[in-house]
């Protein structure tokens, strides 16, 4: 547990180093842009070696692009040499930022370039946390270490002056952030405390990006549970892979970007509930860190409960909507009454649940989720599943993001700001308009309090529009993502945080960090 808590083998530390070393090569492409003359600069980037020069296979890739055909460095004309040599930078338009795995408020704004020997060449960025980086999520969505590099390098950190997307290809350090990642792209195998076989495999930010872990552990896990043609029954299992929060969250998205990237349709979903979450969608007093929970969350309140389980009968709607079978898991508190988990099991079921089971893991362990796991077998046996996405491709960005808003989250429709639609002509102009199969479409960042961009909106809100306060690009990813009000992308510590606790015994055991 101190190693899955901690650096595990290490792929966020992997995560980290690729984000930064694309932040620090495209910062010094603009410096060294605005310092040197464009003779200089060619002659820098292309320098001969014992006499001769030649392109890095990037620089090939980069000539393809625009369309200069030579391949040879001394038959560039001065005018495609400048084209060539300058990635001709709008420090407006940048959108990569860098990123560090520790809560840090005081670098989500910061200036960078402040010192004499940068020249003056200063700009404003900022720190996201690791998770957040868009390196995390290629390395979620890959299929292959060569899918992984093809997207690392398609990646865009900017626009040109005159519009064009500027990718880590073009930076020159595609190759490099695959070498780097190239070991993180392998899934962890764990084990629980009663040896059941579990992979731990990427993280990405469940609300910026996708919140699922990775297609390649699902795969290798899949092959394990004897899927392969001709294993027989004795090899034959089932595959739990998880997607982070609600089903207007990480299943949208799990069913929406991830299946269509990956090819693979799940037989059936589980929903997680708690009498807490569904009191605190039925009325009840919001829960605050730190603070005494409410009483009632702690004792019997059938009003309260019944009432929030409408939240939990819309997120029943949404699985059932992708055309997949669903069993609604209640994760029991110890304060929770007989009476209480009937009524959330009645009420799933009564929204359409293919199957409601009180689980008693926390206490119990696998045996307490046994008739979780035997209801979850009978239902992904009783029929294969009719699967479907919320939009298509194809149709406009708008489109896709009032086609979420709509039928997943029930908005009357969206509302897109001036910053927003320019994006969105933007990338229309640039190619990623209709996307391209390996991209997954738009990945929505909001809030996971509330099926609406506010979290102050619970249960099952109606009667709203929501807001798109702008729409960024995860080309390598293989999404867009618009964002609905303000998201946070780099944590700050609390006033007593969890460090407090933690430690080193005379063994030298870790301690207090779970």
């Amino acid at each position: 547990m101190d190693e899955f808590n901690l650096h595990l083998t290490g792929d966020i530390h992997a995560v980290t180093a690729a984000n930064n070393l694309l932040a620090a090569a495209l910062d010094a492409r603009i410096f060294h842009e605005a310092t040197t003359p464009d003779k200089s600069l060619y002659n820098r980037l292309v320098p001969p070696k014992k006499g001769v020069r030649t392109f890095a296979p990037l620089m090939l890739k980069r000539l393809e692009k625009l369309g200069i055909t030579s391949t040879s460095p001394d038959d560039l004309t001065p005018e495609e040499a400048r084209k060539f040599s300058r990635l001709d930078v709008d420090l407006e338009t940048i959108t990569w930022n860098r990123v560090l795995d520790v809560n840090d408020r005081f670098l989500r704004k910061i200036t960078v370039g402040q010192n004499p020997t940068e020249q003056g060449h200063s700009r404003e960025t900022g720190f996201d946390i690791s998770v957040a980086s868009e390196c995390m999520a290629v390395l979620a969505l890959s299929n292959s270490l060569a899918d992984m590099r093809e997207r690392l390098g398609r990646m865009v950190v900017a626009t040109s002056k005159s519009g064009d997307p500027i990718t880590a290809d073009d930076v020159g350090v595609g190759g490099a952030l695959a070498v780097l990642m190239k070991d993180s792209i392998k899934p962890n195998l764990m084990q629980t405390l009663e040896g059941t076989p579990v992979f731990v495999h990427a993280g990405p930010f469940a609300n910026i990006a996708h919140g699922n872990s990775s297609i390649l552990a699902d795969r290798v896990a899949l092959k394990l549970a004897g899927t392969d043609e001709g294993d027989g029954p004795e090899r034959e299992g089932y595959v739990l892979t998880e997607g982070g929060f609600g089903a207007d969250m990480g299943m949208e998205k799990f069913c929406n970007i991830k299946c269509r990237i990956s090819g693979l349709v799940p037989d059936a979903t589980v929903i997680v509930a708690t009498t807490r979450a569904l009191k605190m969608h039925g009325g009840a007093p919001d829960v605050t860190p730190g603070k005494p929970l409410h009483d009632t969350y702690l004792k019997e309140d059938l009003v309260t409960l019944k009432e929030g389980c409408k939240n939990l009968g819309k997120h029943i709607q949404n699985a059932r909507a992708f055309g997949v079978k669903v069993v609604v898991a209640v994760n029991q508190f110890a304060t929770d009454t007989p009476a209480e988990l009937e009524l959330v099991k009645n009420e799933a079921l009564s929204f359409g649940a293919d199957a409601a089971v009180v689980s008693n893991h926390w206490a119990k362990g696998g045996e307490g989720a046994r008739d979780l796991a035997e209801a979850l077998i009978q239902t992904c046996e009783a029929g294969e599943p009719d699967f479907k996405f919320t939009y298509d491709l194809n149709l406009p960005i708008a489109d896709k993001i009032n086609a979420i808003a709509t039928k997943v989250y029930g908005a009357d429709g969206i509302e897109l700001s001036e910053l927003a639609a320019k994006q969105i002509a933007t990338y229309e102009a640039q190619g990623y308009g209709k996307l391209p199969i390996y991209l997954g479409g738009v990945c929505m960042a909001k809030t996971q309090y509330s099926f609406s961009h506010d979290p102050k909106l619970k249960g099952v809100p109606t009667g709203f529009t929501v807001p798109i306060r702008a729409v960024k690009l995860s080309a390598g990813a293989g999404f867009l993502y618009p964002l609905l009000g303000d998201m946070q992308t780099m944590p700050g510590l609390g006033t007593r945080p969890g460090f407090w606790e933690v430690g080193i015994d005379e063994k030298g055991q870790v301690v207090g960090l779970f």
